[in-house]
């Protein structure tokens, strides 16, 4: 199926069928098309936690919207961005490139210095807010990559960052919350979207040609 098809088909599932998990293999997919995702300056500054241990997502469960989603779903990929930026992360991005591409470290620190100067001149909360819109371009492509192998999905927002952050332990390593992507094969009878026409409105009206 085209991308097109496989967008078509997805939809955010209500309920997810318990007994049936996602594949290591399928999981790798879906993880790897999320670190592929283009990032502002080639940072990377967020980080996906993989969920698949049933109890932590039990601990979960009471910051979650739809409980119930977190409960029986699959895995839970948690996308979580640096809490700000530092000369120290940005240093440590780019030794990485000139390693992985045989260059001279150092190679490109009159752009890095750029990069400190622009964001130490804002705040922790403008970092954050930055750092933050990275992760969904990740998101977009983990829940495509997802269709393209049949599995279900679900992005949510609606959850208590403050609950999964301590659960997770995001603060000690310099993370938060931003998004969480359920994972798994819907329980049709359930899903009560499952059946229902895919609604979007029309091109003519999405699309503004100037």
């Amino acid at each position: 199926m085209s991308l097109i098809e496989n967008l078509k088909w997805r939809h955010a599932v209500k309920a997810y069928d318990s007994t049936k998990k996602v594949s290591e293999e399928d999981l790798n997919k879906i993880l790897e098309a999320s670190r592929l995702a283009p990032t502002s300056s080639g940072l990377q500054p967020f980080r996906v936690i993989l969920v698949e241990n049933q109890e932590l997502k039990e601990k979960l469960v009471p910051g979650a919207l739809n409980p119930e989603v977190m409960r029986d779903c699959s895995h839970v990929l948690v996308f979580a961005a640096w809490d700000s930026y530092s000369a120290e992360k940005i240093d440590k991005v780019y030794d990485y490139h000139t390693e992985v591409r045989g260059l001279p470290r150092g190679r490109f620190s009159s752009y890095t210095d750029q990069l400190k100067v622009i964001y130490g001149a804002q705040t922790a909360e403008e970092n954050f807010a930055h750092t933050a819109r990275q992760t969904y371009i990740a998101l977009g492509l983990a829940m495509a990559q997802a269709a393209e192998l049949k599995i279900d999905s679900t992005p949510a927002e609606g959850f208590s960052t403050e609950v999964v952050d301590e659960v997770l332990g995001l603060k000690e390593l310099g993370l938060k919350s931003v998004s969480l992507l359920y994972l798994g094969y819907r329980d049709a009878e359930n899903d009560w979207l499952s059946n229902m026409k895919k609604v979007r409105i029309p091109m003519e009206e999405f699309v503004i040609i100037k």
